[in-house]
């Protein structure tokens, strides 16, 4: 402490009136925010590390010269163990998102436009920081490759892996490392790997504009990085909808510094990165939890392991590391990793309450409530074939109808002598209809609709659906859509479907073929 008062005395020709010491964020350094006669703060570092100290004082002064909005250095000891540097305020990015993290990810319009300028600035620092900067400076060491891949691999492997007890194969498992670190690394850019870009490290002014912090650790490598880093950060809770638009703001914003790759290399890039990310978190979990026994990273696990089901779910196109996924997947599949379940309750007045639904909540909501046909099923598919003069078909179910569809926007063949006597159930009828086309794309934008309703309804424990396709006569476009929904719908799900082409007088029962 003396040595830093020191190096204050030397710059401002005073003592400081008043120093304090400010809480840490898990760094060796000491951080101490120090008061001029003049009321002037600026921030006092004291360090343990020689080598991460250059770093920063290296990185700063650089990136104050390409005019980044990062802390100015005011003054440096000989040895670099002590400097003092512009205090940026109390107020992080971290801080301005508790409201949306706290609701489970519901961030409003003022936080998100928060996070839309952030990732907007991070190309700037990432492209023009990089420019004229002398990469042995960094550390602990000048660039991302595959030793630090496999390093952090293994951290995964060590600290979290085998301490869920999981059975593998770990020559299998090394070959898949060594592939997937050998694509990580397989793009070679000039580019500042910021390297712990989180919301921690971002302060805002009072324009609510970011500025950077705690880069001391970065190094030359991809952009893709600190953008898993970012969006994927587990306990944020950001929403695929957000991650998405984010993303494209981060896309966006690139274009302005460097030549992008098209969309789909892009986003295949960066689902690799946010796999290695996500078994980097998981080791870091394992090493401080199981290990450390520090419950904060303990409760983490949850949710970085939600992320890594859902990245499973790109598949071996994305992913082309076959043994590493099935481990993944087994890991996923450990019951110490099961969602929480939690017991249905019957409220007095019928309605059930429950925490075990489909639906993500927020903790201000509170549970959901449910109507009294919850989890009664199995659920049973009305589809019927109608002509618009005579009305449309009645719910006998009580539920007040479903789905109705008007099929006369397509070409008829009912138009055409030969199909006049014919139906929608007819080959001659069928095959108008699939050569003309028209009649495919409008049951494209149905069947994902239904697929939705169905799927959702099957979740739900509901007994009646109902769709139905109406064209002039009730004979060949509402016949042909009715009757290949219909059996769309008992090939994918496998319930049972009933078919009622009105007005043809026909009705016929798909049975239910899945428990």
């Amino acid at each position: 402490m003396d040595k830093l008062l020191e190096l204050y005395q030397t710059w401002a020709g005073t003592e400081p009136a008043h120093v304090e010491k400010i809480a840490g964020q898990g760094s060796n350094r000491e951080y101490y925010r120090m008061t001029g006669a003049d009321g002037r703060n600026i921030i006092g570092v004291k360090g343990t590390s020689c080598e991460e100290d250059h770093a920063f004082v290296y990185l700063t002064s650089h990136f104050t010269q390409r005019q980044l909005p990062v802390p100015q250095i005011l003054a440096v000891s000989d040895d670099e163990s002590c400097y003092l540097q512009t205090d940026l305020g109390n107020r992080s990015l971290f801080d301005a998102l508790r409201g949306g993290r706290e609701a489970g990810g519901r961030y409003n319009q003022e936080e998100k436009e928060l996070l839309v300028r952030t990732i907007r600035e991070l190309p700037n620092i990432q492209m023009r920081g990089a420019r004229g900067l002398e990469w042995e400076n960094c550390y602990p060491q000048p660039e991302f490759d595959t030793d630090s891949v496999l390093f952090d691999l293994n951290y995964f492997k060590y600290c979290f892996l085998k301490a869920t007890e999981l059975d593998f194969n770990e020559l299998k498992l090394e070959a898949n490392f060594r592939l997937m670190a050998k694509e990580l690394t397989s793009e070679k850019m000039d580019c500042f790997l910021y390297r712990d870009f989180q919301a921690r490290n971002i302060m805002l002014d009072a324009e609510g504009n970011p500025y950077f912090i705690d880069y001391q650790g970065g190094r030359k490598g991809p952009f893709y990085y600190d953008l898993a880093s970012f969006l994927w950060q587990a306990s944020a809770h950001y929403s695929f909808k957000l991650r998405r638009q984010l993303v494209y703001e981060y896309y966006e914003s690139l274009k302005n510094y460097t030549e992008v790759p098209s969309v789909r290399h892009f986003v295949d890039r960066l689902s690799l990165f946010v796999l290695f990310r996500t078994l980097q978190v998981l080791g870091a979990y394992g090493f401080r939890g199981y290990f450390e026994r520090k419950k904060h990273f303990l409760d983490s696990i949850p949710a970085a392991i939600q992320n890594l089901r859902d990245l499973l779910k790109l598949g071996e196109r994305v992913f082309p590391y076959p043994y590493l996924l099935d481990v993944l997947r087994r890991l996923t599949e450990l019951p110490q990793f099961a969602p929480v379940q939690t017991p249905e309750v019957q409220r007095q007045d019928g309605f059930k309450i429950t925490d075990n639904n489909i639906y993500l909540s927020h903790p201000e909501d509170g549970p959901a409530t449910f109507s009294k046909y919850d989890g009664k099923g199995p659920l049973v598919v009305h589809v019927y074939s109608f002509s618009y003069k005579k009305g449309i078909p009645e719910d006998p179910s009580g539920n007040g109808g479903g789905y109705v569809f008007d099929c006369r926007s397509t070409h008829n063949p009912g138009r055409y002598e030969p199909y006049k006597k014919l139906t929608g159930l007819d080959e001659p009828v069928i095959r108008f209809l699939e050569d003309d086309g028209e009649i495919l794309t409008f049951l494209d934008s149905v069947y994902r609709l239904a697929d939705h309703h169905v799927q959702r309804y099957i979740q739900r424990g509901f007994t009646s659906l109902m769709f139905c396709f109406g064209c002039t006569g009730g004979q060949h476009r509402s016949v042909y859509s009715a009757q290949h929904l219909a059996e769309h719908i008992h090939d994918k799900f496998g319930i049972e479907v009933e078919i009622t082409h009105r007005e043809q007088g026909i009705h016929t029962v798909l049975p239910a073929n899945r428990k």
